[in-house]
């Protein structure tokens, strides 16, 4: 990871992928969903193009 990749905050996050937060703690802890970064001792974050990835993958999925 490089100090330009961006990190989404939660809030952000459930606005993009269109879950609900326990939806996304679910997939974390069931390797279905990107695990985030420790940002602080209180913080987490996930990566961008992790959430990208992600998402295309999704949509490769409902597509096959």
């Amino acid at each position: 990871m490089t100090v330009d990749t961006p990190i989404i905050r939660l809030p952000e996050l459930l606005k993009i992928v269109c879950l609900c937060k326990g939806s996304v703690y679910r997939g974390i802890k069931t390797g279905e969903f990107p695990a985030p970064i420790k940002l602080t001792q209180r913080a987490v974050g996930w990566r961008r193009e992790d959430i990208v990835e992600w998402i295309a993958s999704r949509q490769a999925a409902i597509q096959q």
